[in-house]
């Protein structure tokens, strides 16, 4: 039986790759003649035009190779933007500036990623010609027009609430459920990347799992070695809530987790001071765990298995940690919020309530889980992605509200360029104006034309009319009141659209050189003859 006291536990350096002293040649292009940054234009147009497909109601699914698996079909915006790399180096670069513009709206929004794209596209283009109602409705948008998938999203966010936390999960039949549990979600992720347990989502999964809550700064790994040669004992994996870990005591842990000693992931207590205690505390009372307090009597070295909160799961990612029990707690749990209910009504300073409401909120809100169901691995990973999609847009929608969808708010948006224009200082900056106008023009164009229909054609017409409103749905192929017929965007996701996309845009339009790596040949490996057992071939 492996154990931690078997092998070394004293304080070490992280686990570091060999570092390599040479140097890899770099290529040089300059922006003399413009053919760099054509190059780099080809690659953003290649990124534009494959993700682009999947752009609108009506657009079109994308298969991607899977060297472990059958191919994936997807129809998910950054999950194609992922898999890009093009062979040619200067257009790779076009292409991952883009993809970052694509991503980084995706990581603020949760959703975007090919409209900002495309975005990218149009500002990029047009700068290259002058120097050369309801939540349902959104998710259901969000889903390619999956209305069952926006019901359900809508069904959860109406149990747990809207500020409640809802995560995704792979089912276990062929139709997708809904399942509410208790637990609880808050802003603090693993305190080291050696933790995930997949690699390929940068999370760590725990299940039927304890936690050791400590309300102090570890310093020294010799505080940790019984509660955690207990883990590797008996086997079940172990999540360290501290008020911090230092390295030298963090060091240790990460090296018996690599070498699969011990099933372990560390993050940071919330908040912080007096608020961090207290949080410790209703994490104590969800999960039948003791918090360790020194001054309570109470020391880490002392602390046994009898100490250790039960969760049945603890997902954590590197900005949040959700932790789901199985309910036994529930009598606790609902005399301890009561508790904090009478705190607010005999509290009468704001910031105070807020804190205890937001307490409150976290130990009573629940967490619903979306179990996604499908017939096959292909169709389940497609919904997994369109899902939580789905959720991430109804999210941005409750932040910040929405507007109407179909690329008919950026489209209107282009008419109050010519207003801003006439406040600008310059020449120069007039000329971006204009550049900004045509692009707004470039997702409405897009969608329209994944639907078969004239771009030219489709924008004339919404802007023919002066209702808000009113734009083309290309789900119906006909004009009509968008916000009745429920195609809506959230305004945070159109928001980062722009503005991530502008950024790449700048970035793209003022470059004058690139650099790159020349790509090192490597040697053809000769095929080894298939050795022969010397006998001729059987007839039959």
């Amino acid at each position: 039986m492996a154990s931690i006291s078997a092998i070394s536990f004293t304080n070490s350096a992280f686990p570091s790759p060999a570092l390599s002293t040479r140097a890899m040649a770099k290529e040089l292009y300059f922006h003399h003649d413009g053919s760099a940054m054509k190059k780099l234009q080809t690659g953003v147009d290649m990124v534009a035009e494959l993700v682009g497909v999947t752009l609108g109601p009506k657009g079109r699914n994308v298969v991607l190779q899977n060297k472990y698996g059958p191919p994936k079909i997807v129809n998910d915006g950054v999950t194609v933007l992922k898999e890009i790399e093009l062979e040619d180096p200067l257009e790779n670069v076009g292409a991952k500036l883009v993809r970052h513009a694509g991503a980084k709206t995706n990581d603020l929004a949760g959703d975007g990623s090919t409209t900002s794209v495309v975005l990218a596209q149009g500002l990029i283009a047009e700068g290259m010609k002058i120097e050369d109602h309801e939540l349902a409705d959104v998710a259901a948008v969000s889903a390619g027009n999956d209305y069952a998938v926006g019901y359900t999203i809508c069904e959860a966010l109406q149990k747990v609430g809207k500020r409640g936390f809802i995560t995704i999960e792979k089912g276990k039949s062929t139709e997708s459920s809904l399942q509410i549990v208790e637990g609880m979600q808050f802003d603090r992720g693993y305190l080291s990347p050696y933790f995930v347990t997949d690699r390929q989502k940068m999370i760590v999964e725990f299940h039927n799992c304890k936690l050791l809550l400590v309300d102090k700064i570890i310093k020294d790994p010799k505080e940790l070695f019984k509660i955690l040669d207990s883990a590797v004992k008996e086997k079940y994996p172990i999540v360290i809530i501290a008020e911090g870990v230092e390295k030298e005591a963090l060091a240790p842990v990460i090296r018996n987790k690599l070498r699969g000693v011990l099933k372990v992931a560390a993050i940071k207590a919330p908040a912080f001071g007096e608020r961090k205690s207290n949080y410790l505390d209703d994490i104590a009372i969800l999960t039948g765990g003791t918090v360790i307090r020194d001054e309570m009597g109470l020391t880490l070295e002392k602390a046994r298995k009898e100490a250790l909160g039960t969760a049945s799961k603890v997902l954590i990612t590197k900005n949040s940690t959700l932790i789901v029990t199985d309910g036994s707690t529930q009598a606790a749990v609902q005399k301890r919020v009561s508790q904090i209910q009478r705190l607010v009504e005999n509290t009468e300073e704001n910031f105070q309530k807020k804190i205890l409401n937001e307490r409150i909120a976290k130990l009573s809100g629940g967490i619903a889980i979306l179990q996604v169901g499908a017939q096959t691995e292909v169709e389940l990973k497609d919904k997994h992605l369109r899902i939580e999609d789905a959720l991430n847009a109804t999210k941005a929608a409750i932040e910040e509200g929405v507007v109407v969808g179909g690329g008919c708010s950026l489209l209107r948006l282009s008419l109050k360029v010519d207003g801003i224009k006439e406040l600008l200082d310059n020449e120069e900056q007039k000329i971006g104006a204009d550049i900004f106008k045509r692009a707004l023009h470039y997702p409405i164009r897009l969608i329209a034309k994944n639907a078969g229909v004239n771009g030219s054609v489709v924008t004339s017409k919404v802007l023919s009319n002066d209702d808000v409103r009113y734009g083309y749905n290309a789900a119906r192929d006909c004009y009509e009141d968008l916000v009745t017929a429920g195609i809506l965007d959230p305004s945070k996701v159109v928001r980062c659209c722009l503005e991530h996309a502008a950024s790449v845009a700048k970035v793209f339009l003022t470059s004058s050189a690139v650099v790159v790596d020349i790509k090192e040949l490597e040697p053809i490996s000769r095929r080894k003859p298939v050795p022969t057992s010397g006998i001729g071939p059987m007839g039959l």
